[in-house]
């Protein structure tokens, strides 16, 4: 082997499914805090604190979405991966 290169493997299948199930771990933790900023404002009880979170309806809409969109990228992921 010539000095500096190193060989690479292509990932293994463990890998990509670790990874994958990472990835919907991750989506479905974040979708969880974005309804859970979305609904917060709803039980609790002081108006001040609920005004408060109210005001990052943005971020909770943001981390649903985004949290969505890494459960759909697992799905496409396991759907194309060879069985």
């Amino acid at each position: 082997m010539i000095a500096g290169m190193t060989s690479r493997r292509p990932p293994s299948r463990q890998s990509d499914r670790r990874a994958d199930n990472e990835l919907l771990f991750k989506g479905i933790l974040i979708a969880l805090i974005g309804l859970g900023v979305l609904l917060s404002p709803y039980f609790i009880e002081s108006p001040g604190m609920q005004g408060i979170v109210s005001h990052a309806s943005v971020v909770g809409w943001f981390a649903l979405v985004l949290g969505a969109a890494f459960i759909v990228l697992y799905l496409v992921r396991r759907a194309r991966r060879p069985q």
